[in-house]
């Protein structure tokens, strides 16, 4: 109607009558929306409640019950799922609430404090099973959504993007190797999912920015195992119980000069590249058949060779090259430190 007042007014746009028509009949503009990605992403998202029974040495005391609450992603249909494991800390029992309304007792397969994973296994098959590409690079900027279980409130998310990212390897951790992003995680979102805007699993929700300074107001800062690495220990732990990472024994610094790679500083008695013979001041530029370009990737080699592998280390020592081999043995500190 309003749209032939129109032409009875301005008899001269009766010509384009039939688009001026259809100019007000368009459709409006498709609403942006990641509820597809909610969808597929949602159902592999399960609730984690870890009981803790504290009980006391006096007489006829009751025992105390507390109970954690987290999330947990749904890696494998047989029932093998990925969580926090500050979730499952000292937990005697755990149980996994499915979107379906299923309760399961849940194993705690192994956990690894370094990077706070722990891998569950539930009784159940044809599981709902996270979205995942091993290929797929998470970028500064990428849209995310973390989903979880804050509060007990029922399944929420969050939106944001990845804010900074870290790497993937073995070699000890912090905030550096996380994913960094501003999707809010609360209590109870721990161990949930985080996913692109097409519901794929880029990270599991970790923990937010804290620090000793409790008076300053800090926001929009929270952090996620990046999916290679979560997924790197998940398998480690269903094959080994445990995280079994390689140690060399050297600290050392980068090396920039004619070639990459890095300087040894101090050397561990008694470590493996103690008995192999390397000396404070050698240039390691190659492991194996693999150039060094940074300290963080060699010590990522070292950690993810199998213990009591022997390894070609190529050196510059005195202008001269050498090929020094290096039997890689478990890191204990880290075994103990657990």
């Amino acid at each position: 109607m309003f749209a032939v007042v129109i032409l009875l007014l301005f008899p001269q746009m009766r010509g384009n009558s039939i688009s001026a028509l259809n100019i007000f009949q368009e459709p409006p503009p498709q609403t942006l929306s990641y509820a597809r990605a909610v969808n597929i992403a949602g159902p592999a998202v399960v609730n984690i409640y870890s009981t803790e029974i504290q009980t006391t040495p006096r007489y006829n005391r009751t025992a105390k019950k507390s109970i954690q609450l987290g999330s947990g992603v749904i890696m494998e249909s047989s029932g093998y799922i990925l969580t926090n494991f500050h979730v499952v800390q000292n937990a005697n029992l755990i149980q996994v609430l499915t979107q379906h309304g299923q309760i399961y007792p849940a194993e705690l397969i192994g956990f690894d404090v370094y990077t706070d994973l722990a891998v569950l296994k539930v009784n159940a098959v044809n599981l709902p099973v996270i979205p995942q590409n091993n290929q797929k690079e998470s970028l500064a900027g990428d849209i995310v959504l973390a989903i979880g279980n804050p509060f007990n409130l029922g399944q929420t998310v969050t939106q944001g993007i990845i804010s900074a990212t870290g790497r993937n390897g073995l070699s000890n951790t912090s905030y550096l190797e996380f994913l960094q992003m501003d999707a809010a995680i609360n209590e109870g979102n721990s161990g949930g999912a985080l996913v692109d805007s097409n519901g794929v699993l880029v990270g599991i929700n970790s923990r937010k920015f804290t620090q000793s300074n409790q008076q300053l107001n800090i926001q929009g800062i929270f952090f996620a195992v990046p999916y290679q690495l979560a997924y790197k220990i998940m398998q480690k732990i269903i094959e080994n119980g445990r995280v079994v990472r390689g140690w060399l024994g050297v600290s050392a610094r980068e090396y920039r000069l004619n070639v990459k790679g890095f300087v040894i500083d101090k050397i561990t008695s008694g470590s493996p590249a103690f008995i192999a013979g390397l000396k404070s001041g050698d240039v390691i530029y190659q492991i194996g058949e693999t150039e060094i370009a940074s300290i963080t990737q060699a010590l990522d080699i070292v950690a993810e060779t199998k213990p009591n592998t022997t390894v070609i280390f190529k050196v510059y020592r005195d202008k001269q090259q050498l090929d020094v081999p290096v039997l890689i043995i478990e890191n204990k500190q880290l075994i103990y430190n657990q």
